[in-house]
């Protein structure tokens, strides 16, 4: 599997402090399937130790470390760009940003407050630059909450759709936007957004299985949403065709998970 987002570089944002919090996220993620594992720290003000220019080094030396230890994950470089930042840094400077350094892939995190009518021309702006942008849990945002078709749109525009995996779990309050996402084929990447080994860990993997035991029908489309589709977002390609979703009604939803 192919986990796009987590803050598994140490020291730079609010992932781990130090080496030893990312070896052991680098030991739980390995053990629940992932093999490539995107590195993604704040791209944004309040951590000014994120620099552009520095993170491909410090992801080679982050592999370097793990190769030391014995741990089959491979680190790939990028960020979570704040849309503010994003408006203001260089070309250059996100490019650097860009998902696996491609050069064209942002991930773009979503503001966590009520959106702006402008959010969509805020957007419409950076893509203009020639980016493709994956939105960051859009489904933990209660504007689209509230409003889902909102989100619909942009994918119709062709934003792509990163979903965090915890929100799929029963009592997630961005459940029912991030089932809605994935049955109507908005949701393009399945991601940790994993901080440290314990508190929201690189469990992506069992996030996946659980998933897929609650929703059959949906199994096939979550698979692909940790392989084929991540795959490529960093490759900077077009994603592939996408397999069928089995929707299933709000009244069969509810007696799924209460019967589970």
């Amino acid at each position: 599997m192919i986990d796009l987002h987590s803050h598994v570089l140490p020291g730079i944002d609010d992932g781990p402090a130090e080496l030893a919090g990312s070896l052991a996220m680098a030991e739980v993620a390995a053990r629940s399937g992932t093999r490539r594992i995107v590195a993604t720290p704040h791209l944004r003000e309040d951590f000014p130790d994120v620099r552009p220019s520095e993170l491909a080094s410090r992801v080679a030396e982050l592999n370097r470390e793990f190769a030391r230890a014995g741990v089959e994950l491979e680190v790939l470089p990028g960020a979570e760009v704040d849309i503010s930042a994003a408006l203001e840094a260089s070309d250059e400077d996100l490019r650097a940003a860009t998902l696996a350094g491609n050069g064209t892939d942002l991930l773009l995190e979503t503001p966590y407050g009520a959106l702006p009518s402008i959010f969509e021309n805020l957007l419409a702006s950076v893509r203009s630059r020639g980016f493709r942008v994956t939105l960051a849990h859009p489904e933990l945002n209660p504007s689209f909450q509230l409003h889902a078709d909102r989100l619909g749109r942009l994918v119709e525009d062709g934003v792509l759709v990163q979903i965090t995996a915890r929100s799929l779990q029963r009592r997630s309050p961005a459940r029912p936007l991030a089932l809605t996402a994935i049955e109507r084929g908005w949701g393009s990447a399945l991601a940790s957004d994993a901080h440290s080994a314990d508190w929201r860990p690189p469990t992506l993997g069992e996030h996946l299985h659980e998933a897929a035991r609650r929703h059959p029908g949906l199994a096939a489309r979550l698979g692909w949403m940790t392989e084929a589709a991540p795959a490529a977002i960093l490759a900077g390609s077009e994603l592939p065709q996408a397999p069928p979703a089995q929707r299933e009604g709000f009244l069969k939803r509810l007696l799924g998970s209460a019967a589970r």
